[in-house]
Order: C-alpha cells, then sequence, then structure tokens
C-alpha cells in the first residue's frame, strides 16, 4: 500500500504581533512616571519671610518673579514660568485687562537687589496694571521670639 503524501500548504496569516509593542509602550510608560517627579522646571528664589495673612483669592495670581541675577520670570495662572524681558511686560496688563480680578505679584527673591524688585513693580504699573503685591513666605515658629 502506498501512502499518499499530501503536502499541506499553510495560509498566510496577515495578523500583527502588538505584544513588542505594549511592553515597549509599558517601559516607556514606567520611565517618564519616575523621571517626571525629577524635573525641576521653576526658578529657585529665597522668599523673604513676613508675619501678614495670607490673601484668599479665587483666581490663580499673575507671579513676576525676580531672582537673585535680577532678570525677569512670569507665570500666568496655571501655565510654566518663563523667561521675561521688561520690555515684555505690557503682556500682563493685556492679561490683567481680560481678567480684571486676577491678582498680579511680584515674588522677589531675598537676595536680589531691592531696586530690582522695586523696577519690576514700578513697570508693571506703567504697563498698565492698576494692583501689585509683594509675596513673601510665611515665619517659620523658630524664628518668631
Amino acid at each position: 500500500m502506498a501512502i499518499a503524501s499530501r503536502r499541506h500548504k499553510r495560509k498566510l496569516k496577515a495578523e500583527i504581533n502588538v505584544v513588542p509593542y505594549i511592553d515597549v509602550m509599558l517601559v516607556l510608560l514606567i520611565i517618564f512616571m519616575v523621571t517626571a517627579p525629577l524635573l525641576n522646571l521653576g526658578v529657585d528664589i529665597q522668599l523673604p519671610q513676613s508675619s501678614a495673612k495670607a490673601i484668599q483669592n479665587d483666581k490663580e495670581p499673575v507671579v513676576v518673579s525676580v531672582d537673585q541675577d535680577g532678570q525677569l520670570f512670569l507665570t500666568l495662572g496655571a501655565s510654566q514660568r518663563e523667561a521675561l524681558d521688561p520690555d515684555a511686560l505690557t503682556k500682563v496688563a493685556a492679561f490683567v485687562r481680560q481678567n480684571p480680578q486676577v491678582p498680579v505679584l511680584v515674588a522677589g527673591d531675598q537676595r536680589a537687589d531691592y531696586g530690582k524688585i522695586y523696577q519690576a513693580m514700578v513697570l508693571l504699573q506703567t504697563a498698565g496694571v492698576p494692583k501689585v503685591g509683594l509675596m513673601s513666605q510665611p515665619v517659620q515658629a523658630e524664628q518668631v521670639r
């Protein structure tokens, strides 16, 4: 008896194996989750301490920061801090005209020259901002005596 050998042709699969792509995506997600808290996007300034009461306001303030070297940085609401040219403070005035209830604060580094902080306040007022406040940190319990 002769055994008839049949050749079975395999059909080609038109599927994509997505398991390796999912693995790569999960590894990248873990990497981003670990490195995101390590990013420091702010400007390092030391605010002076004060026993003044905190202002309660519903809206996020516009903060113009003056660092130790006298450079200006702008934070509009919840957006990221960006370097600012003193001539570009009209951007703040336009934002305040659109949102008149938003407080405008100057956060001056304790080590900065007071003249630079005062100059930032004057530039804001000449740009058209009616009220400008100063930021400080609360006094720590160890320093109150």
